[in-house]
């Protein structure tokens, strides 16, 4: 079973928010700078953490994992947004 998990970071080095976001871009889909939209098998999450693990600094970096449940009784992603409208994103991440 996939589930859908929103994953969201904050990463203080412009290095490792490079490697987290091409990790992250492996899993799921650039929601929003720094969110992503992943559903993912329970093998996919543990490889996925553990990924990140070794790139984010412990004490400096956060990496958020919010479960919006199993991905097949999910009907189609409704996003609403309030000022500017909602745009997928395909860019890759910039730092400037």
């Amino acid at each position: 079973m996939r589930t859908t998990y929103i994953v969201s970071y904050d990463v203080s080095d412009e290095k490792r928010l490079r490697k987290v976001f091409k990790t992250c871009k492996n899993y799921g889909d650039h929601v929003q700078f720094s969110v992503f939209e992943c559903d993912l098998s329970a093998i996919e999450l543990v490889r996925f953490e553990s990924e990140l693990s070794e790139i984010i600094h412990w004490e400096k970096d956060q990496v958020l994992f919010i479960s919006l449940g199993p991905a097949e009784t999910r009907g189609d992603r409704v996003v609403r947004a309030l000022g500017q409208p909602y745009v997928k994103m395909d860019a890759a991440c910039y730092v400037a």
